[in-house]
Order: C-alpha cells, then structure tokens, then sequence
C-alpha cells in the first residue's frame, strides 16, 4: 500500500469556503473558457481533477484536499471497514481534521463500541451527528418500525437530514464511496461536485478494492468492527442488516427482501413529497 504523500504546495486562502472553484481550477490546469457559464466549468474543473488521481493510490488526492479545504472539509464515516481506513489516512494529514459519523438511534451495540474504540485510538472524539427526530417522536408521528414500513422515508428522517445538517458549513466532504462495493457505486468518481449537498465531494478510496481495505486494516492493526467478522461485510442499522454467506454481495445483507440498495446520502431515493421540512 503507498504510503501518504505531502500535501501539494499551494497556497489556501484564510476562508477555506470561498475561491474554492478558483483554486482548484488551478490545481486542474483548466482556464474559465470565456464562453462557458460557471456550473459547466465547475463541472469540468473537478471532472479533470478525479482524471488526475484516477491512478493514484488514493492517499496523495486526500492530502490535497485536507490542505485545499482546510477547516472547511469534513470527512463522513459510515463506521464500515473502508471508513476506518479513511479516518486512518486523514489523521496521519491532520490530526485535527472533522471527522463526523451519523448515529441513527438503530446502531448495533457493536457498533456503539467500535465508536468507543476509535476515539481511545486516536485520542480524540469524533462528530456525532443525529436526527432532530428521536425514535419515540418519529414513531409517534409515523407509527412504530418505519424502516419496515417505509425505509425510504426512515432513512431520510435518521440519514439523510443529518447529513444535510452536518455538512451546512462545509466546502468539502470526503466519503468512503468504493467502486467494487454495489452496481450502484461503480461510477463514484474521485472528485465531482454536489448540487445537493452545495459541497465538493472527494472518494479518495473509489479505486480501492475489498481485499486493499482489510489488507490494510490487519497490516495497521486498526479497530474495527467485530460484526465483520460473524458475515456482516457491510453494516447499517440492526433491524435493516444481516449476515450474509461468505462470497455474496458486499451489501446483500442490507434491506433484504428488498430492491432498496442504497439509504440515500449519495443517491436521491424518491421524489415524493415526504412531508418533512428541508434541514
């Protein structure tokens, strides 16, 4: 595994959320075209960035954004093993960075524990992001176990909200998002801007492959969590997630008996009206 390079030498301006799009035009090498509105040329700067670090280990884009971005980036972890191996490389940059996680109120025990475990390794707490919607509250308002009755809306009450909320002062949000992990995510590119999330959204370990992840997990001797070992490869909520047979679908356990794949902080999952006021 390659190790973290040095962060690039440019120079970052004091507020990390503005010349955002002018510093990394120029880290891209990619001119405003005189003729061109500035949503295509984002589109275009960023699109030429994730070409640049499309062969790289993944490592050196994560130092460039860190130094790009500053106090203006935050770093979302699903607490899954591709997280754990995220938060590992962004404090070996800076020990300092936001790191944040978003506890449903339907986490794991195990879960619970690994979150204990990471903050004695590093020595640090990291962000804990949750609904403004407790579960008695939601469950009095849209009846007992939505995540059965409607899971859709149960992620965007507990996930996607909070997500909303946690990212409301960010410039940059840099995820776990892995290539190999679903169809779904086979796309993901390196660097892209979110229209929705009104961030640069950065998947340094895109490239990554399962067998790179836990590779570097067991080498490091990080923590992580002991579901995987008892056939959970991907972990969400207990009454969403199961174990699976070895070989299956990294993400079969999840929503099982169901066509949902994704709980929709990367990917719109409806668009109904849910009822609920924007974050």
């Amino acid at each position: 595994m390659n190790a973290l390079i040095a962060a690039s030498h440019h120079t970052v301006s004091a507020s990390p959320a503005q010349g955002v799009q002018k510093r990394a035009g120029a880290l891209s090498d990619t001119p405003v075209p005189p003729t061109t509105d500035v949503n295509t040329w984002t589109r275009l700067v960023f699109a030429r960035l994730s070409q640049r670090y499309e062969h790289s280990s993944g490592s050196d884009l994560l130092a460039w954004a860190i130094e790009t971005f500053g106090s203006g980036l935050s770093i979302g972890t699903g607490l899954g093993a591709s997280g754990i191996v995220l938060m590992d490389l962004a404090l070996a940059v800076n020990p300092e960075v936001d790191i944040f996680y978003i506890d449903t109120g339907y986490f794991f025990p195990e879960t619970l524990d690994l979150v204990r475990r990471l903050e004695d390794c590093y020595q640090r707490s990291l962000r804990r992001v949750a609904s403004e919607i407790s579960i008695p509250a939601q469950e009095k308002r849209f009846g007992p176990a939505l995540y059965a009755n409607d899971p859709n809306l149960c992620c965007q009450v507990r996930k996607v909200l909070p997500l909303k909320k946690a990212l409301a002062d960010s410039t940059a949000w840099v995820t776990a998002l892995r290539h190999d992990q679903s169809a779904t995510r086979k796309e993901v590119r390196m660097v892209q801007w979110n229209e929705r999330y009104n961030v640069v959204k950065i998947a340094p370990l895109a490239y990554w492959t399962e067998a790179d992840i836990w590779q570097y997990i067991h080498e490091k001797g990080l923590p992580y969590n002991t579901l995987h070992d008892r056939g959970y490869p991907s972990i969400g909520c207990w009454p969403c997630t199961r174990p699976v047979e070895q070989g299956a679908d990294l993400r079969a356990g999840r929503w099982p008996g169901l066509e949902k794949q994704e709980c929709g902080l990367h990917w719109e999952l409806t668009e109904q009206n849910l009822g609920l006021a924007p974050a």
